[in-house]
């Protein structure tokens, strides 16, 4: 059974900043009747206002009960060899300078590095509030075109990887396992964290018989706490195949599958031209070094409210 989500108290919080700013901007108008204050203090405070009220509607598309939880972040690499290695990798860093920017917690749950740079796949987990609802939007095949470092002509190449969220559950939400369907396996960590991680097997792998869903942590130093992360993982990719199958009836979500489909990318990045669309919404931006520095929040909120409303989105672009 899942049990349902309770709303985060800064919903109250947000709430009550804008009513305070509204009311400081209404004192500060009536001040400038007066010859009190200057225009040009009002005007700042009203653009105050309305970039507070602009997030508070960003933020209230964040409505649904998982969208509170934090996520597990995989990146996988696309066909391509070292390109797309590498593209996964640059995609990794990117997301863990988001979450430090923007005050979330992150951690690596596995590394897989290519044969000659970059990584073939990672896991990351990515706690705080509101992670899944910020980052569900992230979903999807995302393209790089630049002019390759690995190529001795300077040819311009196209590399793809696949990013997947997925909603990590918490002691909120209820999902039964039965051991007799978990089929277990041990092997070495293969990423850096000394003697004792690369010499013994504590890294683990679980497989979950009825579903085929595979999941693997090599993040903590033994065996056991590995195994726990590994059942907290499988729990959070159950959880969130039970929400898929409970959607799978409304064509808007039919439709966001195909979107997601290997090959049918959501976002471009196109590094010489200088811009990143997203192939959803339309947003795009022309900062490419920022974006892959981890300014992600234009794309997240941009997905977020087409989300909610896509025909009029497309309309308007």
């Amino acid at each position: 059974m899942l049990k349902e989500i309770k709303i985060n108290k800064k919903w109250v919080e947000n709430f009550k900043t804008i009513q305070d700013q509204v009311e400081e901007l209404e004192v500060l108008f009536e001040y400038a009747k007066e010859g009190a204050v200057e225009e040009a203090e009002v005007e700042l405070h009203y653009q105050k206002c309305l970039e507070i009220m602009d997030d508070a509607e960003f933020r209230s598309t964040l409505n649904q009960p998982q969208d509170a939880l934090a996520c597990i972040l995989e990146i996988n690499a696309g066909a391509g060899g070292t390109e797309s290695c590498d593209w996964s990798d640059m995609l990794l860093r990117m997301y863990i300078m988001w979450a430090e920017k923007n005050d979330f917690k992150v951690s690596q749950l596995y590394k897989v590095d290519g044969d000659v740079a970059g990584i073939k796949s990672a896991g990351l987990e990515i706690s705080g509030d509101y992670a899944y609802g910020l980052l569900k939007g992230e979903n999807g095949v995302h393209r790089l075109v630049r002019v390759s470092p690995f190529n001795a002509q300077g040819k311009r190449m196209t590399s793809f990887a696949s990013v997947f969220v997925h909603p990590m559950i918490d002691e909120s939400i209820e999902v039964q396992l039965n051991p007799a369907d978990l089929e277990w396996d041990t092997f070495r960590s293969s990423g850096a964290g000394g003697q004792h991680v690369n010499k013994t097997e504590s890294a683990v792998r679980v497989r979950h018989l009825p579903s085929g869903i595979v999941v693997e942590c090599q993040q903590e130093r033994s065996q056991h706490q590995n195994r726990d992360k590994a059942i907290q993982m499988l729990k959070s990719r159950l959880y969130e195949a039970e929400l898929e199958r409970q959607l799978e009836a409304k064509e808007k979500v039919e439709n966001q599958k195909m979107k997601n489909e290997w090959g049918s990318q959501i976002r471009s990045y196109v590094l010489d031209d200088r811009r990143v669309k997203d192939h959803r919404t339309g947003h795009t931006e022309y900062n490419t070094e920022a974006v892959l520095n981890g300014s992600l929040n234009g794309f997240l909120k941009a997905f977020l409210m087409w989300d909610q409303n896509p025909v009029a989105m497309e309309e308007q672009a």
